[in-house]
């Protein structure tokens, strides 16, 4: 099996002007100075991608995904490196790309044809498939300009599916549309699977890549972060999506925050209830803070943890909460919830809840929670633990949503919770 696509050190570079010219004069003036700062969309991107694969690019907005798959199709120009397609590329990556507005849809069907290096004669045999499978009978000989942004993304996805090329590069378009025609591509796409074509994907739906895609590149900042099989490139994608919401969120928290009156051992802590972690702010603020029992750290052990980062749906995980107590304490409680990346809470429970009496004697421990399973799918899951009193009036520490397990998905099941299944065809 031969290379499809060769991206040799490949790097795009962008000017980013931070003050526009309004006049000539104001050009004269100025000239000289640097207005302009280089802004790296990319960097050094080697990837060699064999004919028959199916290749899902993954990242956060701005990470050089779409620039990429415009270079690999030819609408951008690298500033250093190369690439080489072998075979006949046919690429969807902006909406309506090709298309010109004042032609009837009809006409814009030829001129996307013959971009693509399709003869007149192949699109007359070819035609009516392609407005039958964008569903557009009524509005073929309509300009596009009038079309809804559903009608350019099926008429274009129509026509690249339909000219058979050797490598389809497809950017955010599985996506677009309603449901039933979602499918029909999808379909389309499992067809040229089958038929040993080259696949270049670009989405934000991990799921839709663990279904379709048979390896994903993640990217990140213009560098690539992981060239695995989906189930890991997943894990990788969420994992720095999520580092980077906790970096956003504390810096905005930080920026939000008044200047202390006091020193930040003597300050008030926000409680939450981890048991049903329903508290609100007030009754928060309501709550008496005593740090004679501290959390001094939070520790995941599972099987394999010496080697990846994630458990398995359904591994064991003992979560380690290290804590220390300035006297004995009798009044005691301490719990964990469980929750997903939107702060959507799907698991909660306490010594109270569970029945389990704890009496600390002053010095430094550790205190347990084993769970037999977690039977949840791929995913990076916050936990929050604390340590409060029976009566939950006073809150000797908490921690909130600071520390996080993953979960990794090898399959290609979907959803966020593990349910073994098995399957089989009884006789009637």
């Amino acid at each position: 099996m031969g290379s499809a696509v060769t991206i040799d050190g490949v790097s795009k570079r962008f000017k980013l002007h931070h003050e526009r010219v309004q006049s000539l004069k104001e050009k004269l003036i100025r000239s000289g100075r640097n207005q302009s700062e280089d802004f790296w969309a990319l960097r050094d991107i080697d990837l060699e991608i064999a004919t028959g694969e199916t290749v899902g690019l993954l990242g956060h907005n701005g990470s050089g995904k779409s620039t990429l798959l415009k270079i690999a199709g030819g609408i951008l120009r690298p500033t250093t490196g190369s690439v080489t397609m072998n075979g006949r590329v046919a690429s969807l990556l902006e909406l309506g790309a090709g298309f010109h507005p004042d032609l009837s849809g009809r006409e814009n069907v030829y001129l996307n044809a013959s971009i693509l290096g399709i003869s007149k004669r192949d699109i007359d045999l070819r035609f009516d498939d392609i407005v039958s499978f964008a569903e557009l009978e009524q509005f073929i000989d309509t300009p596009v300009k009038t079309y809804s942004s559903g009608m350019y993304v099926r008429l274009g996805f129509a026509v690249a599916v339909n000219v058979e090329p050797d490598i389809l590069l497809v950017d955010e378009v599985l996506a677009v549309g309603d449901e039933t025609f979602q499918r029909k591509c999808l379909d389309r796409v499992r067809q040229f699977q089958t038929d040993g074509r080259t696949i270049v994907i670009v989405s934000h739906s991990a799921e839709q890549i663990r279904q379709v895609c048979t390896r994903a590149v993640v990217l990140d900042h213009g560098l690539i972060v992981s060239d695995a099989e989906p189930g890991e490139s997943i894990r990788v994608y969420r994992e720095h999506l999520f580092a980077g919401q906790l970096e956003r969120a504390e810096s905005e928290l930080a920026d939000a925050a008044p200047e202390p009156e006091a020193p930040v051992d003597d300050a008030p802590t926000p409680v939450v209830d981890v048991q049903a972690s329903e508290v609100s702010h007030g009754e928060a603020q309501e709550a008496k803070s005593n740090k004679r029992v501290r959390i001094t750290g939070v520790r995941f052990e599972y099987e394999g943890a010496d080697t990846r980062r994630y458990l398995l749906p359904s591994d064991p995980l003992r979560v380690v909460v290290e804590f220390e107590a300035d006297q004995a304490t009798a009044d005691v409680v301490f719990g964990i919830g469980i929750h997903d990346r939107d702060g959507n809470a799907l698991f909660g429970a306490n010594t109270d809840t569970e029945q389990v009496t704890i009496d600390l004697d002053e010095g430094s421990g550790e205190f347990v929670f084993d769970f037999a399973s977690v039977p949840l799918l791929d995913g990076t899951y916050p936990i929050t633990v604390g340590i409060h009193s029976h009566d939950e009036g006073t809150v000797y520490d908490w921690s909130e949503q600071r520390h996080w397990f993953e979960v990794m998905n090898p399959g290609r099941s979907v959803g966020k919770v593990h349910l073994p299944v098995t399957m089989r065809v009884d006789p009637s």
